[in-house]
Formats: C-alpha cells, structure tokens, sequence
C-alpha cells in the first residue's frame, strides 16, 4: 500500500479530535505565523541523544522515568516551583539508580504540557452552558464566557512560559545543582518529616560513601562531569497540532523535520486514530513518539499504528504508554505484548498508572495511591510472565505537597483533599508520594535484573 507524502501541515487534510473551536480564524493564522519564526525550544541534536537513550531502555538497560504537571499553569509558573519539581525528579531518580542499579532517563512532562484531552466538549452551570476548558495553552478556569472562548494569543504565553521554564531547567541539570554530592539538600522539608525519609537519608549516606571512596581514587564529582551534571529532557501531548506545526523545524544536518516544541512527543487513548490528523502529524517528525494504550486498543490496531509511526522499527523510536487501570490491566496488557514480540517490533513498554485509576471522592477527583501502586506491580509482574522488560513509568506529579491523591505514607483521607488541591485538571503525586513510587520501582527492578541471569541461564 502506497504511504502519502508527509508535509508538517498534511495533518489539516484528515478529520481531527479534540480540536478547540477559534472564533478568529484570521487571529489563529497570525499566531501560528508568528510562532513559525521564533527560534526552536529544544534541538534535532538533543533528541536524537533521547532517542539513543530510550533505545537502550527498550533493549533492558536503563529505565524511563517520565512525569510531572497533568496541565502546567500560567499562574503558578515560577522558579521555586520549578525547582521543586526538578528536585523530586532527582531523587527519585537517585532511589532508582542507586538501589537498583540501573540508569534513569529522565524526562519530565514540563515545557510545553499545556493543553488537555476532555472528555465532553462543553460544560454546564447553572443552567449556562460553554467550552470546556482545555488547558491554558487554550482558554482559561474561569466560567465565563471570555474565559473559555479559545483564544490564539494564549499560544505566544505558552511559547515564552516553556522557553523560560527550559532555560532553568537546563542551568539545573548542568550547572551544578544536580551533582550527586547534593544529594542531601535535595530533600524537601515534607520529605524530612515523613515516614520515608529514614528510606531516603539511607540511600544518600550510602552514595556519600560511594562518592568518598571515588574521590580517594581520583574521581571527583568537580573534575567527572558525569557526577556533577544530568541529562533532562522535555515531552508533552502532541494536541494543538497548529502549535506542533508552527514549531516544526528541518534539521540543517540531516534534513529531517523535527517538532521542536519539546524533545518527544506522545500520541493521547483519545487521539490515536490511524488515519486521523494526530498521527499523520506525529509520523512525520523524527522525534521520540509515545502512544497511550487504554483498555480500549486492540492488538491489531496497535500493530497498525506501529507501521505508519515507526515503518523502519527505529529502536528508541516507540515507547507505549500503558494505562489501563489497576483492574483491568491483566485483561489488556498480555494480549499486546504477545502481539508486539510475535511480530518482533521493538518498543519501550512504559506504565502509566494514573489515568486508568481516577475516581471521584467529596466532590473531587483523586487517585487511591493504592491502586497507583497496584498498577505499576501488576505490571511488572506481566512483564516478568511474558519474558519481556517493564521499561518505565509515566506519573503525573509534582514537587510540592498537595492533597491530591488519596493515601501514601500520611495516609490522605478523602476528608483531606479540600486542604491543597491545587491542580486545574487532574490530580498528581505529590513530592512525598512520588518518592514512594521510586522505592517501589527500585524494589521491582531489583527483582527483575536478579531474576536475569536464572531465565538466560535456563535458556542456553
């Protein structure tokens, strides 16, 4: 069968989801003109390093760690709450390379994580009915009629938001913030007086030893960048494709074109139809692509898609973005993994734990820690069955404590919600409960790499 020719604007010939309604077509093109001259956020060259580095996660050697805002937020962005959030992804990321011995990819879903998939296109109050609302890249919280009217302008904030957001991101990660010796100040005040702390203050005494020992030998983190400085890269849902395209770039060393709105992109359940607008634009671009999988991809389907996003089966190229529900993923996961390896495909397979577990409690929405944490053991227990690599997790988060997410270590009642929920979409970990996660997926993989050496043994 014949593969139509890609544009980065052949998108606009198929029928699309989850597109907003502008009132100002001619606004709209001004914006996206406007947009198409700015410099790029990120660099064909920085993804193409993300992609060698998911490629070794699809082959068992590292882990994904993916995670942050549901939906970033003009209001809130600031630099202590940047920090914050790039704090919490460090030491989960130390728990993870630490104790289980394995490289952490770190990519975080922050610059350029504006725009949100709903459900229904409209919602009513009090007898008034408007727009839904789709993230600040869109329209805005407030129900009213201006305030969900989508207006292009709020792309411009989104751009200058995203590239600030970059710009520290990146002093974090290599001007020495992220040196391991800092493992200590990492911790965040809640983290202290919590019943993980006695967990985390083990993990870094044991890495202060480590890196003693190195600096008796010669390997100071001050003279070894590797120890001083991170690689962190940025992803997002590929949704408002005018933005995706007005940032679409050809790679002056390659020719490719790349979207260069973040470093990977991903592909949403409700978005992923094979000849629809999503995919066509996300098969195009030469970055990292996720997929979300929810209960509702069949094996066929799912084989469907890795053809047209990834016809040369490009290791790094694919990571699925399980998210089915602690109760149904027994049902769904086996049945695409069989499919995947009968088929020899090469894919990264990532859990993502929160969207098929959200349920509503004292008027909000929340996710039971507990079934968070099912999910993700499910998951890898599955792997485990099938012979394959449970290769990372996809958590929505962030750096501060808010009462989002019912149970963990404090034990968040329903009754506690009302005290700091603070997101304008759906509810994440906070920073205490995300440590969790890691010392949970350190425990999971430890078990996986020491069961290894048994089944290849068992095998020759």
């Amino acid at each position: 069968m014949a593969v139509e020719r890609w544009t980065p604007d052949s998108w606009r010939t198929k029928p699309i989801e989850q597109a907003p309604v502008y009132p100002d077509l001619g606004a709209l093109s001004d914006v996206e003109r406007q947009l198409s001259g700015f410099p790029p956020l990120v660099f064909a060259g920085e993804a193409r390093k993300l992609k060698k580095a998911l490629a070794k996660v699809a082959a068992g050697e590292a882990f994904l760690l993916q995670g942050g805002d549901c939906a970033e937020s003009f209001a809130e962005h600031s630099a202590d709450n940047i920090r914050d959030f790039f704090r919490v992804f460090l030491q989960m990321a130390v728990v993870m390379t630490f104790a289980a011995a394995s490289p952490v990819v770190k990519v975080g879903r922050v610059a350029g994580q504006f725009a949100k998939p709903r459900t229904n296109p409209t919602e009513k109050v009090d007898g008034v009915e408007l727009p839904i609302y789709r993230g600040d890249i869109v329209n805005d919280t407030e129900f009213s009629l201006q305030g969900r009217t989508p207006d292009p302008r709020r792309q411009i904030e989104a751009y200058r938001q995203s590239a600030a957001t970059l710009n520290l991101l990146r002093a974090f990660a290599t001007g020495g913030y992220a040196s391991l010796d800092n493992a200590h100040r990492w911790m965040l005040g809640f983290v202290k007086d919590s019943p993980q702390s006695g967990r985390y203050q083990e993990v870094a005494d044991r890495l202060t030893e480590t890196l003693n020992f190195m600096r008796a030998i010669g390997l100071d983190p001050e003279t070894h960048q590797e120890l001083r400085q991170t690689d962190f890269y940025t992803s997002h849902e590929a949704l408002l494709l005018g933005f995706e395209q007005a940032l679409t770039r050809v790679d002056s060393t390659t020719g490719d074109n790349y979207a260069t709105s973040g470093h990977m992109l991903w592909i949403g359940d409700r978005t992923r139809q094979f000849d629809h607008a999503h995919v066509e634009y996300c098969r195009g671009v030469k970055n990292p692509i996720g997929l979300k999988c929810g209960p509702s991809i069949k094996p066929d389907d799912l084989l469907r898609l890795l053809d047209l996003l990834n016809p040369a089966d490009e290791a790094g190229r694919m990571t699925l973005i399980c998210r089915f529900g602690s109760d149904k993923i027994v049902d769904h996961l086996p049945s695409l993994i069989r499919a995947v390896e009968k088929e020899g495909r090469t894919v990264l397979w990532s859990c993502d734990p929160m969207h098929g577990n959200t349920i509503s409690a004292g008027g909000y929405k929340t996710r039971p820690f507990d079934r968070i944490m099912s999910e993700i053991r499910t998951f890898f227990a599955i792997h485990q069955a099938e012979g394959t690599y449970a290769g990372g997790v996809h958590l929505e988060m962030t750096g501060k404590n808010v009462t989002e997410c019912t149970g963990g270590a404090r034990q968040i009642m329903d009754s506690d919600l009302h005290d700091r929920y603070h997101t304008h979409c759906d509810p994440r970990l906070n920073a205490e409960q995300a440590i969790e996660v890691a010392f949970l997926v350190s425990e999971l993989l430890k078990t996986e790499r020491a069961s290894k050496p048994a089944v290849e043994h068992a095998a020759e």
